[in-house]
């Protein structure tokens, strides 16, 4: 659980034909990194797809989003990809011809709609008798009416100044509604091409007047209500018709062939191929009784003809590495993962860090109320936010801490189970720095832990073993001052251990020179775990002065209002810096003791478009 494990090696040995099936089913795991040896590419024949796979997305460009989006099922008959390719190909055109039409007509329908719904908010918007909207209809050259709708966001400045510099146009009508500016201008064409200019500036359309406008603006709203109607009944059959001519050609089937022949190309950068078989290599970090139970049920699934097998890595594989922890303690691994993940022979704290984090956290955080808000957010987006986890353990033991100082929601309406941050300061600020010797000293025993797992420990123990009897000497120390015979012990050991290793005695000045440096670092990374005890002092202040002002209040309401913002502004504020807080004691202050982040990050395959479609 503390020692990361290496990726297994596996080799499968496929049909060439099937060798898609095989990686799209390997891929649907999420328990395959590929590797191939050196030297391997892709098979020539892959080259022969580049051209198929070109055409197959330009017509995606054009009819993307007119093809069937779910219910797509690759085929699962074994056929040579550039074959299946070109089959695709020709289908997709096949049905792009017949489909033109209906498309055309759909869109010039879908612009009417548009159009329309920019003139459904004029009449809202313009009063009767301001403007003829039936003699706008009716406006010819000399004289032009146009509407000019852009994104309201688009216009920096007022709407009306920038309209009226932009052109001698007489600007009947501006408004905003839904986010659009619109503009209902009349003038000579030459009057309103600055207008037209702007315009098309801010991204926006030029309308012109339909030619059924009336004067009466209920007329109005009658005949553009009918109309959306029949657009829109007529868009609902010609997209049925869409549908009638996908499942006709079989586009579904196309589509998802197309799609995970595109797949394999953007993800798979080397095979090994021969006249008949194909060579897939590569890691997984799914195994079951040391067997690759669910690689082979998956290749069972697909139909591919193959064999898998699991031997040794080859010679100078660099494996990638996985971290086996329980469910309670993976969210964070993202401590961890942020200085690179550990390699064979470096310890993963996360275990530790499920306990540490959330007792610092709830230290500099100690209120019951506040402490149940944050896991309550924490609870909320656990699904949306990987990183909320973190404060569900976070909140719950600010409870915890809440309930020791009494606290909740910066009242002290509850007896300090130990006591209250302000009134015995020194004692906050003493509790987290011993546990911060702690918490160093577990990073020393993994560092210890990790020279073990390499065959050094022996060294270990002739050296470094002498540095943390020195360290904790100093430590205790503080309060049993013979300690300090303890700690110069381990400073001759530390000393003449390098001396012993090196075989000359003035090694062992060299090594006293050490050990001063990395005495002085440890004792200034101790002392930074004051802070926390500071951080719940600075709260606890935070708190005093929110009821300070409560209580300063003019009436029941004010205080009630005064009490519910400042606790808004205690944990969004708070919330922010303990975060950093606590981020910057594990990585700077305990991660140096023994994790250098050199394993090497295990990356499955993207999963294929089949099972991102289920999902």
């Amino acid at each position: 659980m503390i020692r990361p494990r290496a990726a297994r090696w596996f080799e499968l040995l496929v049909a060439r034909d099937d060798t898609t099936l095989a990686l799209e089913a390997l891929a649907a795991t999420g328990a395959v990194e590929l590797e191939t040896r050196s030297g391997a590419t892709l098979p020539p024949s892959f080259d022969d797809l580049r051209p198929l796979l070109q055409r197959f997305r330009e017509l995606g460009l054009r009819y993307g989003a007119y093809w069937p989006q779910d219910d797509l099922h690759p085929s699962v008959v074994p056929e040579p990809p550039t074959a299946a390719l070109q089959r695709c190909v020709t289908r997709l055109e096949a049905w792009a011809i017949e489909a033109e039409p209906l498309i055309r007509t759909l869109q010039d329908g879908d612009a009417e709609l548009a159009d329309l719904a920019r003139w459904q908010c004029v009449f809202e918007h313009l009063d009767d008798g301001l403007i003829d909207l039936a003699q706008a209809a009716q406006a010819g050259p000399p004289l032009l009416v146009r509407l000019a709708v852009a994104p309201a966001a688009a216009m920096t400045t007022p709407p009306h100044s920038t309209l009226a510099a932009a052109s001698d146009a007489a600007i009947v009508r501006h408004f905003v509604a839904d986010g659009w500016h619109h503009a209902l201008a009349v003038g000579s064409a030459a009057q309103l091409q600055a207008l037209e200019q702007l315009t098309a500036a801010a991204k926006g359309r030029w309308v012109a007047p339909p030619a059924w406008l009336q004067r009466d603006r209920e007329q109005n709203r009658a005949v553009a209500t009918a109309r959306v109607e029949a657009l829109s009944a007529n868009a609902q059959r010609l997209r049925s018709r869409l549908a009638a001519l996908a499942d006709a050609h079989g586009l579904r089937g196309a589509l998802a062939d197309a799609r995970r022949l595109q797949w394999v190309i953007d993800n798979v950068h080397g095979l090994e191929v021969g006249e008949l078989f194909c060579w897939v290599t590569g890691w997984t970090s799914t195994l079951a009784n040391g067997q690759g139970g669910a690689l082979e049920a998956a290749i069972e699934r697909s139909g591919a003809r193959a064999l898998l097998r699991f031997p040794r890595a080859p010679r100078g594989a660099h494996a990638p590495m996985l971290l086996a922890n329980p469910a309670w303690a993976r969210p964070f691994e993202v401590f961890a993962r942020s200085l690179g993940m550990p390699s064979s022979t470096e310890a993963d704290p996360s275990v530790m860090l499920a306990l540490a984090v959330p007792l610092m956290f709830g230290y500099m955080f100690g209120d019951v109320g506040q402490g149940l808000v944050i896991a309550a957010a924490g609870f909320v987006l656990r699904r949306r936010f990987a990183l909320a986890r973190l404060f569900i353990a976070g909140g719950l033991s600010s409870v915890l801490f809440g309930f020791l100082f009494g606290s909740v929601f910066s009242l002290h309406t509850l007896h300090a189970l130990w006591i209250e941050p302000l009134e015995d300061p020194l004692a906050v600020l003493a509790v987290p720095v011993v546990g911060g010797a702690l918490l160093l000293t577990m990073g020393l025993l993994l560092s210890a832990l990790g020279a073990y797992w390499r065959g050094e420990l022996g060294a270990w123990l002739v050296t470094d073993v002498g540095y943390v009897v020195a360290y904790l000497g100093l430590v205790a120390s503080a309060l049993w001052p013979p300690a300090l015979a303890v700690a110069a012990a381990g400073a001759v050991l530390f000393c003449a251990g390098h001396a012993a290793i090196e075989r000359r005695a003035l090694a062992a000045l060299a090594a006293a020179g050490e050990l001063v440096e990395r005495l002085l670092q440890i004792l200034l990374n101790t002392l930074s775990f004051a802070r926390v005890g500071a951080f719940a002092l600075a709260h606890a202040g935070l708190s005093a002065a929110v009821v300070a002002l409560m209580d300063a209040a003019p009436s029941a309401f004010v205080a009630g209002a005064v009490l519910v913002a400042g606790n808004v502004v205690v944990i969004a504020l708070e919330g922010l810096v303990v975060s950093i807080q606590t981020t910057r004691l594990v990585l700077f202050e305990f991660f140096t003791r023994f994790l250098q982040g050199q394993g090497r990050v295990f990356r499955p395959l993207p999963l294929p478009p089949s099972t991102l479609q289920e999902t």
